[in-house]
């Protein structure tokens, strides 16, 4: 039986859950906990507390690539898009018609949509650069205003690499 390890990581932009196995991470979602209910101590798998660094890097502009290891579980269609997501560039954007293109599905954009909705590794499959073709952001799980957040973090430290 795989042992579940969830820790909690306290970003400017609210509790973001990651849950992990000893050997991977599986899921990193903004939670709409006031505070941290899981914290990082000694103990903790390697893998989550890599993430929980890692995380902290990127929230610090210390980080664009995140390199501990994940899993996603999902159609083969969702994995295809979720695997696309990290082709966008730090700082970029890319629309959801960008996306079902570089997949070979040009008609796929709803599809696409959907999909990265269900992605569970917010920010390391960097779903919140993905907008709509008219430049307007539009769906987000973890609500416009994070995506928003997201996206103007990583131009202000985008000139810094």
């Amino acid at each position: 039986m795989t042992k579940i390890y969830k820790l909690d990581y306290e970003s400017p932009i609210g509790v973001i859950e990651i849950i992990s196995t000893d050997e991977a991470i599986s899921s990193i979602l903004f939670s709409e906990k006031e505070r941290m209910e899981n914290y990082l101590q000694p103990g903790t798998p390697s893998v989550l507390a890599e993430c929980y660094t890692q995380l902290d890097e990127y929230f610090k502009g210390n980080r664009r690539d995140f390199s501990f290891p994940y899993q996603f579980h999902g159609t083969y269609f969702q994995k295809t898009v979720w695997e696309a997501l990290k082709e966008i560039p730090y700082a970029e954007t890319g629309s959801y018609k960008d996306i079902a293109i570089s997949i070979g599905n040009e008609k796929a954009t709803r599809a696409v949509g959907s999909a990265n909705g269900k992605n569970k590794l917010s920010i390391v499959l960097p779903c919140h650069r993905v907008i709509g073709s008219n430049g307007k952001l539009t769906g987000y799980a973890g609500s416009l205003w994070r995506k928003e957040w997201l996206l103007q973090h990583e131009k202000s430290f985008k000139k810094d690499y």
